[in-house]
């Protein structure tokens, strides 16, 4: 089974952090974005998987090929022309008669591909949602989409596409995407897949839905850290740091400096980390930050960026009260 991750946009919604480093190598829960999603496909069956890079793809390649052994192709799009372009670029590694799923590479997700792999179907992760304006949404009857729009001004459908795709046939896909792109066919500036797909389903392709009820979205800080609170209640990762106290759940890695630290909940602590005197919780600290007498919380701080603060001195009387920020 083949896949098709597409990372090449840039992320500007979690600047300052993507200046250096692309979204989907964001540490979360103890390890990149991309790096869940990768755990999570070749468990399914995944073997081989393109990869569409971009802005700063060097760092996505050299990440994957260090860490994972599968075969990896790396597609560059050269221009951000929408999701159906990033695609359509994969052609010359993609053949016609086989099986093909999509993912986004910034959408953590808790979903059984196998049985998803196991469908006799094209089919579509989908999730209901309270404003579906934002999303690529499905119109069933029964089982089977009838009509997909994007982003639609008046949505007929609470059900969003949330990034996953499973294609019975690939050569059937890419014939809708040269439709779109000879054709010239944007809707809102773009090429856009659901434009694609549902051309597939105007040519007579079947499409079903699959529910995704655990979808993390990891596009802005603030989703990012929350994400990060769910994975973490999810693992196993017990720490003793002598002379430090650890609210567990938290991620602490191995190679991670902790000196009477106050740790958690929902900490992330990256690798070569130096954290001492201070009091971190729901934040994620990236690889070689130092963290020096402060207490951070709802925080991301950047590999190898440093944060310090001062202890504060006071007299206060009875029956006062004083907040410092």
């Amino acid at each position: 089974m083949k896949a098709i991750i597409p990372v090449a946009g840039i992320g500007t919604r979690l600047r300052p952090h993507t200046f250096s480093q692309p979204k989907v190598l964001m540490n979360v829960a103890g390890k990149p974005i991309l790096g869940h999603i990768m755990d999570k496909l070749i468990a399914s069956g995944i073997d081989e998987a393109v990869i569409v890079v971009g802005y700063l793809g060097d760092m996505i390649e050299a990440y994957l090929r260090e860490e994972y052994n599968i075969k990896l192709t790396f597609v560059p799009q050269q221009k951000m022309l929408g999701l159906a372009h990033a695609i359509w670029i994969c052609r010359e590694a993609v053949t016609d008669d086989e099986p093909l799923f999509i993912i986004l590479g910034d959408t953590i997700f808790d979903v059984d591909l196998q049985g998803i792999f196991q469908s006799t179907t094209s089919t579509i992760g989908v999730r209901e949602v309270e404003d579906p304006r934002r999303f690529g949404i499905a119109i069933t009857e029964g089982e089977k989409i009838v009509r997909l729009i994007e982003k639609p001004d008046n949505p007929q459908s609470n059900l969003a596409i949330v990034g996953l795709y499973y294609l019975q046939n690939a050569g059937r896909l890419f014939r809708s995407l040269d439709h779109l792109i000879e054709g010239d066919i944007k809707t809102k500036g773009e090429f856009q897949l659901t434009d694609a797909l549902q051309h597939m389903i105007e040519q007579g392709e079947t499409f079903t839905t699959f529910p995704v009820k655990n979808w993390y979205d990891c596009g802005k800080p603030e989703t990012l850290l929350s994400t990060n609170k769910v994975l973490l209640e999810t693992m196993e990762n017990h720490s003793t740091h002598p002379g430090c106290v650890i609210n567990e759940p938290v991620f602490i890695a191995p190679t991670a400096q902790l000196t009477n630290a106050v740790i958690g909940p929902y900490a992330t602590i990256g690798e070569h980390a130096v954290i001492q005197g201070a009091i971190v919780r729901d934040s994620i600290i990236g690889r070689g930050a130092k963290v020096d007498n402060i207490m951070l919380d709802n925080s991301i701080v950047g590999s190898n960026a440093g944060v310090s603060g001062n202890y504060h001195e006071i007299n206060i009387g009875d029956s006062s009260e004083i907040k410092l920020r």
